[in-house]
């Protein structure tokens, strides 16, 4: 983006060259564009250190656009403008103050030889013509006073020439050269109309007017049709001046309906009901499709295009700080059940070196259930800590399967040659009970393990074959009570 910028940077520098009273438009219009970037290229840049952020499972807080050396040309470049701008229309007004003093002066003579009622015809001609030529060497005079310094000047010309008595010739050379420049004035109105860029011509007519302004009067009876045929001129492109800013106004107002219309939809986003990341993803997918059509809309009327950017930008800020806030509070509940299950992890370890297989194995148990009731975690730990915890209990159990096999078939061995050598029931019976336990806990075990781990896990297969041997040992025994009773 800052290339994209750069080149406005050098066209406010070219500006800076010429007449800062000349080029305000231009100024004015390089500072929007410039701006509307860089505010763009700082939103994008806020948004991706968001998403960074949130992939990276931190929270964005205090974020600050980095140090931008365009923009801060730029701003000096204006604070130069500006200051360049003031010193001169300082200039202006002191000299313009100068040039009322000084038209104020000429007027106030050409009032005494408009008024005189004797005089030397040839001597006030001189000094009239004298006066005309200092007037026209006098630059512009304060505005409140332009119009009416003017209608003086005009008149105590048009005076000056009904009183005095002058040759008619002369005064009619006059008026015939007076004639000769306001006809290229008119021609010169005329042919604006041509031009497509409307406030350029606006621009040149004012030019055309000024000049106008400075020539003296033309022959009585063609006065009115002159000014005529320049005012009618005059009218088509002010017409068409206003027509211009009329269609740029109506567009503005039409801006401003599809922006507020992009707010009111920003509106109706109800925050509070958002609860999962695949919602705040997908509302954050609308989001950022109405900020594109935001920024492909022009400008609204200017002296509402400020407010309404603000509460565009405090909607669209209010959703995003909700949004980081929620991953911030998932971040914290992942980060708990990580710390819950390592935990777990740190107990089973423990049981694994127990010696007393036997009586960890409920402790076991309960430390499988308990970490089904632990929600997840953070997806790059997920795998890791599940093969670790289910690693821990296949070891555990393979112990336990290898402890209790050796200690059964023990077990089994002389509860089965007293039971048969002395043909006791109750002990048969005891043993059966025995049995049947053994099958429900080592079922229980096999739930937990078949729920995540992978098939073909080799402690699956030997507790379902343990399971099988056991209930083959219980049918056997099932025989042999039978046996007692008949």
């Amino acid at each position: 983006m800052a290339n994209e910028k750069q080149p406005l940077v050098d066209e406010l520098k070219a500006l800076m060259e010429q007449n800062v009273t000349e080029v305000k438009d231009q100024v004015e219009e390089l500072k929007n564009k410039f701006y509307r970037m860089y505010h763009e290229e700082q939103a994008a840049l806020k948004k991706q250190a968001e998403e960074a952020a949130v992939a990276a499972g931190e929270q964005l807080e205090n974020w600050q656009p980095a140090m931008d050396e365009v923009e801060k040309e730029f701003r000096e470049l204006l604070a130069a403008y500006k200051t360049k701008r003031a010193e001169v229309q300082k200039q202006m007004e002191e000299q313009m103050n100068q040039n009322l003093l000084r038209k104020e002066n000429i007027l106030e003579q050409m009032k005494q030889m408009a008024e005189a009622q004797t005089a030397d015809v040839m001597d006030n001609l001189k000094k009239m013509k004298d006066l005309q030529t200092e007037w026209k060497t006098i630059g512009p005079v304060p505005a409140p006073k332009a119009q009416e310094i003017w209608k003086q000047y005009q008149q105590f010309q048009e005076q000056f020439y009904d009183l005095v008595k002058i040759n008619i010739e002369l005064r009619d050379l006059d008026f015939k050269k007076n004639l000769e420049m306001k006809t290229l004035l008119c021609e010169a109105a005329e042919k604006l109309q041509q031009n497509v860029n409307i406030v350029e011509a606006s621009r040149a007519l004012q030019q055309l007017h000024d000049e106008w302004a400075e020539i003296g009067p033309v022959a009585r009876e063609i006065r009115e049709e002159l000014w005529n045929r320049f005012k009618e001129a005059s009218t088509i492109i002010n017409k068409k001046h206003q027509a211009y800013f009329d269609a740029l106004h109506e567009r503005e107002q039409e801006n401003l309906v599809k922006k507020q219309a992009i707010i009111e939809r920003l509106k109706e986003i109800d925050i509070e009901s958002i609860k999962t990341n695949k919602q705040w993803e997908e509302v954050s997918a609308q989001i950022t499709a109405m900020q594109n059509e935001w920024r492909s809309i022009g400008f609204a009327p200017k002296k509402q295009n400020q407010a309404i950017y603000e509460e565009y930008r405090a909607l669209c800020e209010r959703f995003f700080k909700a949004k980081t806030q929620f991953f911030k509070s998932m971040r914290d509940v992942l980060s708990d059940n990580l710390k819950r299950k390592r935990e777990l992890i740190e107990k089973a370890q423990a049981l694994v070196g127990e010696d007393a297989v036997e009586n960890a194995a409920q402790t076991m148990i309960a430390l499988q259930k308990e970490w089904k009731t632990i929600g997840p975690v953070a997806h790059k730990y997920s795998d890791e800590i599940w093969k670790t915890f289910t690693a821990i209990c296949d070891s555990f159990f393979e112990k336990k399967r290898d402890a209790m096999k050796e200690a059964r078939q023990k077990m089994q061995d002389a509860r089965r040659e007293r039971a048969m050598a002395g043909g006791d029931r109750g002990k048969m019976m005891r043993m059966y009970e025995n049995l049947q336990q053994e099958i429900k806990t080592a079922e229980n075990n096999i739930l937990f393990f078949t729920g995540k781990s992978q098939s073909g896990n080799k402690l699956v297969d030997d507790m379902r074959k343990k399971i099988d041997q056991l209930k083959k040992q219980l049918n056997e025994l099932e025989q042999k009570i039978e046996e007692t009773e008949e």
